[in-house]
C-alpha cells in the first residue's frame, strides 16, 4: 500500500474497538481524511495524546481501501493546549472543527484554503488576539466565502447597487436595496453592517472598537446565514459563550 505524508489538524476523533480510534483531520494537500489510528488509547501509545481535537501534526499514513492507517505522527503545535483553560475560547474553537469538516463534504478533496484558515484562526484564538466571538465570525464568515457564499455587505447582493443599504436577507446573500428588499429581511445597524465587513475582509482596527450590542447582532446574522447554506446548524454553536 503507498504510504504518504502530510501536516493537518485533527478535527475529531471516536472509538474503535478496544485500543484503536477513527481520526478526521483537514491536511494541508490531501482535504479532509479519514484514518484508523491503532493502540492509541493504550496507557502505553506514544502518539495518542498527539492525536486529539486541536492537534496541529505531521502525519505519515498508509493508504487503506476504505480508510487510511497511521503509521507515523510528530506534533507541529498543541493548539487545543491554550484554548483549554477558556471556556469561550474553547467553545469557539469547537465550532471552527464543526464548520472545517462541513465545508469539507468531499473525503480527499484538497482545500489550501480552508485548511489556511483553520490554523490561522486556531492560532489567533489561542493567543487572544481579539476576542473569541469576533475571531469566530471572522472565520465563519471567510471560510463560507472560499466554499463560495460570499456575502454582501456593501453592494445589493441582488442587483448590485451600490450601498449603504439597510436591509439584510439571509436566502439571497446579503444586504438589499430598497426594490429587491423580500419580505421578512433583517434590518441590522449601520454600525453592525461596517462590522460584517470589517470581519469578513479581517479589518481589526474596526472590529476590535465595536460594542457589544452591534457584536451579538453580528453573530445572529452569521449564525443564520451559515445555518441556511449548511442546511443545518451547527452542533457546537450554541455552546458558545460570547461572554
Amino acid at each position: 500500500m503507498p504510504a504518504y505524508r502530510d501536516e493537518g489538524i485533527v478535527l475529531r476523533t471516536h472509538k474503535l474497538g478496544e485500543a484503536d480510534r477513527i481520526i478526521t483531520l483537514l491536511t494541508r494537500r490531501h482535504g479532509r481524511i479519514r484514518a484508523v489510528a491503532r493502540g492509541v488509547r493504550k496507557t502505553t501509545s506514544r502518539i495518542g495524546a498527539r492525536l486529539e481535537p486541536f492537534s496541529h501534526v505531521d502525519i505519515q499514513l498508509y493508504e487503506g481501501r476504505s480508510l487510511d492507517s497511521v503509521t507515523q505522527v510528530e506534533s507541529i503545535e498543541a493548539l487545543g493546549a491554550d484554548l483549554s483553560s477558556d471556556y469561550a475560547r474553547w467553545t469557539c474553537g469547537t465550532a471552527m472543527l464543526e464548520t472545517a469538516e462541513r465545508l469539507t463534504p468531499e473525503e480527499r478533496e484538497p482545500s489550501v484554503q480552508q485548511y489556511a484558515l483553520l490554523v490561522s484562526g486556531l492560532r489567533s484564538l489561542g493567543q487572544g488576539e481579539h476576542d473569541p466571538g469576533l475571531i469566530l465570525d471572522a472565520y465563519l464568515l471567510r471560510s463560507l466565502s472560499v466554499a463560495g457564499w460570499s456575502p454582501s455587505f456593501d453592494e445589493c447582493a441582488r442587483c448590485g447597487a451600490p450601498g449603504p443599504h439597510t436591509a439584510f436577507n439571509v436566502q439571497a446573500g446579503g444586504m438589499m436595496c430598497s426594490n429587491c428588499r423580500p419580505p421578512g429581511s433583517a434590518n441590522p445597524s449601520a454600525v453592525t453592517v461596517a462590522l460584517l465587513g470589517a470581519l469578513l475582509s479581517g479589518d481589526w482596527t474596526v472590529a476590535d472598537v465595536t460594542a457589544e450590542r452591534e457584536r451579538k447582532e453580528a453573530s445572529g446574522l452569521v449564525a443564520a446565514f451559515l445555518q441556511w447554506h449548511l442546511e443545518r446548524g451547527l452542533r457546537s454553536l450554541p455552546l458558545v459563550d460570547r461572554g
